[in-house]
C-alpha cells in the first residue's frame, strides 16, 4: 500500500485527527492535495508565516488571512464539510493553555463536521491530550520507480538553466537510482544537483560522487552512518569458522536463492573480549557479500519528548529497509539497551526502544542482515538470546598462535613493510594473551620509537614494544575467564 491509498484508508476509516512528522513538507502537502483530489475535498493550509489559504491552489503573495493560530483554528471550525483542515507547525504554539485548548475544540468540531485536521510538524513535541486523540502518518520513502522520475525531471530542470552533457550507461543509470535509495526526493535532488554542479556532465564515473553525498546526508541526519569495509577478507587474520558461515549465504540475496525457497538471513549476535576484532566482523560480512555497510548509534537516538526515541528508531530501520540489500551494525548493543534487561530508570524507555528494535527484527521483510556486538554478556536483556532472534550467536575470543602471526603480518603490510622481513614466529610466541587492537598498538608503538630513533622498524623493536604491553587478558583476567565459561557449549566460536 502507498502513502496515498494509507492516507485514503484513514480518511475512510473515519480518522479525524492525522500527525505527519516529516522535513518534506512540500511532498506532505502534495499527498494531501492528491487525496483531496481524489475525494473531491476542498483543503485550506494554515501557517504563522502565511496565514490562511487555499491548499489545492496555493499562490504565493496575495493578502494574509488569519496569520495567529487563534484565528486559524476559529477558521477550521467554521469550514464546510469534507474539508482537509493543515496546520503547519502549530504544536510550538501548544505551551499556550488557550491554544492547547481550541485545538482540543477544533478536533471536536472537525470530527463533527466530517473533515479532517492534518497537523504537520518538523518535530514530534504534541502533547499528550493531542496525541492521544490524532493518528500518526508517516511518509514513506520513495521507490525505485519514484526516484527514476525524479532522477530524470531534476535533470531535465537542470539542463533547461543550462546545459548539461549526459554520458550515462544503462547500468550506470541503475547504479545511480540503487544508491539514491534510502534518499526523500529533497534529499534525491540535492544530491544530483551537487553532482553536476561542477563539470555540467553526468556519466557512469559519477556514481562516486552519488555515494559521497549520500554518506555526507546521512551523516547530518545523524541517524545511520555509512562504514568504509576492507576490501577483502585478507585483511582480517583468523575467523576461520566465521568466514565459512559467511561464504555458505554469500548469494543469499540474489534472486536466484529466492527462487531455490531461501529466505534471506536475518543477522549474527558477536560476543567476546575486547579488541579482539568483533567490529571487524561487521566489516567482514560487508566485504564478504559486497553491501554497503551502515552503523546504528542508538544514543543518536535518544530525545527529550516522549516517543520521539521510538520514533527515531523506527525511522532507521525504514531508511536502512529502503537501501536493502544492507548490513546494519549494532556495536555494543548492551550499552544501548542496558535499562531493559533490569529495573527501568528512565522511565521504561530503553524497554520501549528494545521492544521496538525486537518488533522490527521479527517482522522486516526486506533483505537487511543486522549484526550487534557486546562485551558484557550479563548487561543483554534474555529475550535478546532467545533462538528465532539471530540465526546464530558467535563468540570472539583471543587469536591463538597461527592467527597472532596473521594479524603480525596484516599490520605490517598495511605499513609498508614486508611481513617475511620479520621474526613472525618470536612475535607470536611474546605476544600470547593479546587480542588483535594490542597486537596492531605494539605495532604501532615500535614504529614510532623507530621514527624517533631514526631507523627502520625491526624485530628486536617489536619484541620491545610487546613486553611493555599488559594485555586485557592480564589486566581484567577474572572477567575474561568469565566470559569464555560463559561461552563455552552456548555459542559458535569464530575461530
Amino acid at each position: 500500500m502507498n502513502d496515498l491509498q494509507e492516507l485514503l484508508r484513514l480518511v475512510e476509516g473515519g480518522v479525524s485527527c492525522i500527525s505527519i512528522v516529516t522535513y518534506e513538507e512540500h511532498h506532505a502537502l502534495e499527498l494531501i492535495r492528491k487525496a483531496a483530489q481524489k475525494l473531491d475535498w476542498k483543503m485550506r493550509i494554515w501557517s504563522a508565516g502565511r496565514g490562511s489559504r487555499d491548499g489545492l491552489h496555493p499562490v504565493l503573495g496575495g493578502k494574509t488571512e488569519n496569520p495567529s493560530p487563534e484565528e486559524g483554528l476559529k477558521e477550521f471550525c467554521n469550514l464546510p464539510s469534507r474539508t482537509f483542515c493543515v496546520a503547519l507547525d502549530l504544536s510550538r504554539y501548544l505551551q499556550s493553555h488557550l491554544i492547547l485548548r481550541m485545538l482540543r475544540d477544533t478536533i471536536h468540531r472537525v470530527e463533527l463536521n466530517q473533515s479532517v485536521l492534518i497537523l504537520i510538524d518538523g518535530e514530534d513535541c504534541l502533547p499528550e491530550c493531542i496525541r492521544s486523540y490524532s493518528r500518526r502518518f508517516d511518509l514513506s520513502l520513495p521507490s525505485e520507480e519514484e526516484l527514476e522520475n525524479v532522477f530524470r525531471n531534476t535533470l531535465r530542470q537542470i539542463h533547461n538553466k543550462t546545459p548539461l552533457e549526459i554520458g550515462l550507461s544503462k547500468e550506470g543509470l541503475k547504479a545511480i537510482i540503487r544508491n539514491l535509495r534510502g534518499l526523500s526526493i529533497r534529499q534525491a535532488r540535492r544530491v544530483l544537483e551537487e553532482t553536476v554542479a561542477g563539470d555540467r556532465r553526468l556519466d557512469d564515473e559519477d556514481v562516486n560522487r552519488i555515494i559521497a553525498g549520500k554518506r555526507r546526508l546521512l551523516e547530518a541526519d545523524a541517524l545511520l552512518e555509512s562504514v568504509e569495509a576492507p576490501l577483502t577478507l585478507d585483511e582480517i587474520g583468523g575467523m576461520k569458522n566465521l568466514k565459512q558461515w559467511l561464504a555458505t549465504r554469500e548469494k543469499a540475496f540474489s534472486p536466484q536463492a529466492a527462487e531455490f525457497g531461501l529466505t534471506p538471513p536475518r543477522g549474527i549476535l558477536i560476543l567476546g573480549v575486547q579488541g579482539a576484532g568483533k567490529s571487524l566482523c561487521a566489516k567482514a560480512i560487508a566485504a564478504a557479500w559486497r553491501q554497503p555497510l551502515f552503523r546504528l548509534d542508538c544514543g543518536t537516538l535518544y530525545n527529550k519528548y516522549i516517543g520521539e526515541s521510538e520514533n527515531n528508531l523506527r525511522k532507521a530501520m525504514r531508511q536502512i529497509e529502503a537501501m536493502s540489500p544492507a548490513i546494519l551494525w549494532i556495536d555494543e548493543i548492551e550499552k544501548a539497551f542496558a535499562s531493559a534487561a533490569s529495573q527501568s530508570t528512565d522511565g521504561g524507555l530503553s524497554k520501549r526502544m528494545f521492544a521496538t528494535l525486537l518488533t522490527w527484527m521479527q517482522e522486516h521483510k526486506q533483505p537487511v542482515f543486522l549484526v550487534a556486538t557486546a562485551n558484557d554478556i550479563e548487561a543483554l536483556p534474555p529475550e535478546l538470546l532467545r533462538k528465532g532472534r539471530f540465526d546464530e550467536i558467535f563468540f570472539v575470543g583471543l587469536p591463538g598462535k597461527e592467527v597472532r602471526r596473521e594479524i603480525f603480518a596484516i599490520h605490517l603490510k598495511k605499513r609498508k613493510r614486508k611481513p617475511e622481513e620479520f621474526d613472525l614466529e618470536a612475535l607470536a610466541d611474546a605476544a600470547e594473551g593479546f587480542s588483535g587492537s594490542e597486537i596492531e598498538q605494539a605495532v604501532l608503538s615500535a614504529l614510532y620509537k623507530a621514527f624517533h630513533q631514526k631507523k627502520d622498524v625491526n624485530t628486536d623493536l617489536l619484541l620491545e614494544s610487546v613486553r611493555n604491553t599488559v594485555p586485557l587478558s592480564v589486566t581484567m583476567r577474572e572477567r575474561v575467564e568469565a566470559l569464555y565459561r560463559w561461552a563455552q557449549g552456548r555459542v559458535i566460536w569464530a575461530d
